[in-house]
C-alpha cells in the first residue's frame, strides 16, 4: 500500500510540474499568442504549441535519457538518485545566484518554436528538476529486478522516461495553451505585462525544493527496507 501511494505521488509531481512549467511564460506561451497575433487566426496558436511541445518533451527526455541508462547499475541505483538530487538543489541555488539568461538563447529566432523550446528548457533545467522524480518512478515500479537481465531493464527505464516525458510535456502544454488561448481572445497582451508576476525566484526555489523532497523520499524507502 505504501509504495502505492508513494508512485501516485511521483506521477502527480510529475503532472504538477508540467502545469508549474506550463503556467510559467519562460517556457514559450507567450511565443503562441505572439503567433496568433501575428498571424490572425487560431490555428497558429495552436501549430506554435504544437512546436513548443514538441521541443520541451524532447530536452525532458533528452535529460533523463543518461540516468536511464546508468539505471542499469543496481548497485549504484540509489547513489545515482541521491547525486542527481543534489545536482537539482545545486542548480537551484545556481539559479538564484546568477539571474542572467544565457546570451546564445537570443540568438534562436522566436519562429524556430521547436528549437527555442528545447533551448530554453534545457537552460532553466525543466528536465533537470524531472531526473530524481523519474528515478524515484522506477525504483517504485521494480518487483523483482535481481531476476531482470540488464537489457530488459535499460528497455524498461527508457519505456518509463518516454512516459514521464510525455505525460509532463501534455500537462505543460494543456496549460500554457489554456492561458495563450485566454489571453489571445479574451484578455490581450495588456493583461500580461500589468498582471502577470516574476517566476525566476520560484522556479530556482522549486529546483531546491525537489531536489530536498527526493533525497528525504529516497531515505525513507532506504530505511524501510532496512
Amino acid at each position: 500500500m505504501s509504495g502505492g501511494w508513494s508512485q501516485t505521488g511521483l506521477w502527480l509531481a510529475v503532472v504538477a510540474s508540467g502545469l508549474y512549467h506550463g503556467a510559467n511564460p519562460a517556457m514559450g506561451w507567450p511565443l503562441a499568442v505572439s503567433s496568433a497575433l501575428m498571424q490572425r487566426r487560431a490555428k497558429a496558436l495552436f501549430a506554435a504549441l504544437f512546436y513548443l511541445a514538441a521541443g520541451h518533451l524532447l530536452a525532458v527526455f533528452v535529460m533523463m535519457l543518461p540516468f536511464a541508462m546508468l539505471a542499469i547499475l543496481l548497485a549504484w541505483q540509489r547513489a545515482i538518485q541521491a547525486g542527481a538530487s543534489v545536482l537539482v538543489i545545486g542548480f537551484g541555488v545556481f539559479l538564484l545566484i546568477g539571474r542572467r539568461h544565457p546570451r546564445a538563447l537570443a540568438r534562436i529566432p522566436p519562429s524556430r518554436l521547436a528549437l527555442w523550446s528545447f533551448a530554453i528548457a534545457i537552460a532553466h533545467g525543466a528536465g533537470l528538476m524531472l531526473v530524481p522524480i523519474y528515478l524515484g518512478l522506477c525504483h517504485a515500479g521494480d518487483v523483482d529486478r535481481t531476476h531482470q537481465a540488464a537489457q530488459t531493464l535499460m528497455e524498461a527505464r527508457l519505456g518509463m522516461a518516454l512516459v514521464v516525458s510525455g505525460v509532463h510535456a501534455l500537462a505543460m502544454t494543456l496549460v500554457g495553451g489554456f492561458i495563450a488561448w485566454l489571453v489571445y481572445r479574451y484578455l490581450g497582451l495588456k493583461f500580461v505585462s500589468r498582471s502577470w508576476f516574476n517566476l525566476d525566484t520560484v522556479w530556482a526555489c522549486s529546483f531546491i525544493l525537489v531536489g530536498a523532497l527526493a533525497l528525504v523520499l529516497d531515505a525513507g524507502v532506504v530505511g524501510r527496507v532496512a
